[in-house]
């Protein structure tokens, strides 16, 4: 096969993306038993789940500059450790307390690996396949999930919430143990002197020679993080290029994919189901999000991250809508629950196929290499704050406002990022790192665009 090591060794920082899945994606069905145990209300619900956001929002915003320091692969061996002891606590946390502070260490690992195993993966890769392999990060989260899913299903007979929490201890040793044994990427070499070595490892991995010192000239007067923050002060072009890819984070989080991702079960289960039904649900939609994230891979490479991010967030608008009037439907008939689980599955495959994998790999495309380490980490802050925001105030809202106005509602956001994506974007594909920053930066230099 055509790049064989670069295949291999995005495939083992993307065991990144697989924990990022699992941790964000056990909580929909261990919810079930902490509740009752812990006696928590919604509040406590949305808090306990939303505390790895909050870790992940700081994990997101350092992340990028720790790992210029540390390098790529340093700092992904570092957030397995973390998740390691962030896994262990949660299986031992003797209240809500505890638990919401084991989540949030969880939550710095999880934020430092949504930027840095895209960042990894998207510097040591060619141009020619980099859209596929960086979009194998967000097939790997979406197994995650599902692999959460499952091993929710298999414990709930026996309501071991602490063994679903637990379990991330594995893959979180195999992703720190196997990133020992990868290299460096080339550019972060590059940029640091070691010009002999990035360029073996660049050759090895099938990257253009010429393609790697351009991107290590333009990073090479600005390799620190408070130089980074000074060319982002002092250039238009880059303050825009910052803002449209915070604004990519918020899209992927604004039509609401994290409310089902994390509240599917507890919503089946108040319309009806029973616990055990309701955290087989999960099963369903992760089915459906490893599906459809496998056929955006085959895509995003064909027709284009633009377009196809067009695509998903139409599919998602259209699916909420019905969702709004089938979920209402179920309400008072029970038997229609399994319509509005084929709405919210609908809902995953158009994001799972379109949407997360355009957003995170338009991030990791726009911003450019002089400020990569504090661009990727503001987008991701963003990103990850939006996803804060709905965890911590989905149920409440839908307590509120019922579940049907929270759809709908979610729809009227996926309009609005529609039309800022139509107008602001640019296409990516095929494009080097360092001619998407030429693009914007004639774009949006000195008032122009």
């Amino acid at each position: 096969m055509e790049f064989t090591y670069a295949r291999k060794v995005a495939a083992t920082a993307a065991l990144g993306g697989l924990l990022f899945g699992y941790d964000t994606g056990v909580m929909s069905g261990a919810l079930l038993f902490i509740t009752p145990e812990f006696g928590m209300s919604p509040a406590q619900e949305g808090f306990v789940t939303s505390m790895l956001l909050v870790g992940a929002a700081v994990g997101a915003i350092s992340g990028g500059a720790v790992a210029d320091a540390l390098g790529r692969r340093r700092t992904l061996i570092t957030a397995g450790a973390l998740f390691v002891a962030g896994s262990l606590w949660c299986a031992l946390a003797a209240s809500v307390g505890s638990l919401a502070a084991a989540r949030t260490l969880l939550g710095l690992a999880v934020g430092a690996v949504s930027i840095v195993t895209p960042m990894y993966i998207s510097e040591i890769v060619p141009s020619s396949i980099r859209g596929q392999l960086v979009s194998l990060n967000t097939l790997m989260i979406v197994i995650g999930q599902l692999a959460a899913y499952v091993v929710n299903s298999l414990l709930a007979p026996l309501e071991n919430w602490r063994l679903m929490l637990g379990a991330a201890a594995l893959p979180g040793l195999a992703l720190a143990a196997g990133m020992a044994f990868v290299p460096e990427t080339p550019l972060w070499l590059a940029r640091r002197g070691h010009d002999e070595k990035a360029a073996a490892i660049a050759a090895k991995a099938g990257i253009d020679a010429d393609e790697l010192e351009t991107a290590r000239a333009e990073a090479e007067d600005n390799p620190r993080v408070s130089a980074q923050w000074r060319a982002l002060a002092e250039a238009r072009w880059l303050q825009v290029t910052v803002v449209f890819a915070a604004l990519l984070g918020v899209t992927q989080q604004i039509t609401g994919v994290n409310a089902i991702v994390y509240f599917a079960p507890t919503m089946m289960n108040k319309v009806g189901l029973s616990t055990a039904n309701a955290v087989y649900t999960s099963i369903v939609i992760g089915l459906v999000s490893v599906a459809a994230c496998w056929v955006g891979l085959k895509l995003v490479d064909r027709i284009g991250r633009r377009r196809l991010l067009l695509f998903g967030l139409c599919g998602n608008i259209v699916f909420l809508l019905a969702l709004s009037l089938t979920y209402r439907a179920a309400e008072s008939n029970t038997s229609l629950a399994w319509v509005a689980l084929a709405c919210m599955a609908g809902f995953i495959a158009s994001q799972q196929a379109a949407v997360s994998p355009t957003t995170w790999l338009l991030i990791s495309e726009l911003v450019p290499p002089q400020i990569r380490g504090v661009g990727m980490g503001l987008a991701g802050l963003a990103l990850w704050a939006m996803n804060w925001v709905v965890a911590q105030f989905f149920l409440p809202l839908v307590n509120a406002l019922s579940a049907t106005t929270t759809f709908v509602l979610f729809a009227v956001l996926g309009v609005i990022a529609a039309v800022f994506v139509a107008r602001q974007i640019p296409e990516t594909m095929g494009k080097s790192l360092d001619t998407v920053a030429d693009e914007m930066e004639r774009r949006y230099t000195r008032g122009r665009g």
